[in-house]
């Protein structure tokens, strides 16, 4: 019999969504348009057209020792080249964020080779070498996976965002990395994730409307959204890895 990945539990339409954007065999939803150039101002890495940097040589000029292992398993671009790693990380906000921090561990380790995923508190980064890096980034900036006002790409100074919105609907920003402009609707980095000014306006498109949020949204809120409450099968078993946690520590058969 063949296997079939099972993503997660739940009827409801948040339980939908979540086995949607951890499932690879589905097209993610594109939103908007991001250029390569945009998303290496984003992060901030390296200026838009340089050179890769490096950190070893590229391993077909290594010599290795001979390993069965390395035969098996096909090296990402960025490692064959030797390319350092780099990082882009993820805030959402409670309000209907389209994603939130461990769904993007479980989307970026199911999708993605060759990523180091980590969920911290409000926050998620994903770490890989940076051609590879700049190449998954734009999908998860240029999908259903993002939204110019409930998520953030902050690599520092990211607490504070969660609870609360501005005035204008925006995420809460200390920083304030980016702007909704008030004339065109469309929400523009003026700073990439590490607080750095741009010499250019980065812009990531509108805001999505309340009703696209709720609709997309993988989080649980009995306020503006869904209730975790009301999606009995979730419950369940989320009541069952807490007892079999208490209870056993995971270990059953003892």
């Amino acid at each position: 019999m063949a296997y079939k990945p099972q993503y997660g539990p739940g009827s409801s339409t948040i339980a939908e969504n979540r086995r949607k954007q951890m499932d690879p065999s589905t097209k993610l939803e594109k939103v908007r348009d991001i250029s390569d150039e945009d998303i290496v101002l984003i992060m901030g890495h390296k200026a838009p057209g340089a050179a890769y940097p490096t950190m070893h040589p590229p391993l077909n000029e290594q010599q290795e020792p001979d390993c069965p292992i390395r035969k098996m398993v096909v090296p990402i671009d960025g490692a064959k080249h030797g390319d350092r790693i780099r990082f882009i990380q993820f805030a959402d906000s409670m309000y209907n964020a389209p994603c939130q921090p461990y769904q993007r561990s479980y989307v970026a380790s199911y999708r993605y080779r060759g990523v180091d995923p980590g969920t911290l508190s409000g926050r998620q980064i994903v770490e890989c070498r940076e051609r590879d890096l700049e190449k998954l980034a734009k999908e998860l900036v240029g999908t259903e996976l993002f939204d110019p006002a409930r998520t953030g790409v902050r690599g520092s100074t990211v607490h504070g965002h969660s609870l609360r919105l501005d005035e204008d609907g925006m995420m809460f920003d200390m920083m304030q990395r980016r702007i909704l402009d008030k004339k065109s609707g469309v929400v523009k980095y003026v700073k990439n994730q590490n607080s750095e000014p741009l010499d250019k306006e980065v812009k990531v498109g509108k805001p999505m409307d309340e009703k696209w949020l709720k609709a997309h949204t993988t989080m649980f809120h009995s306020l503006v959204g869904t209730a975790f409450r009301s999606d009995a099968e979730y419950v369940e078993y989320v009541q069952r890895v807490h007892s079999n946690r208490t209870k056993y520590g995971y270990r059953p058969e003892e």
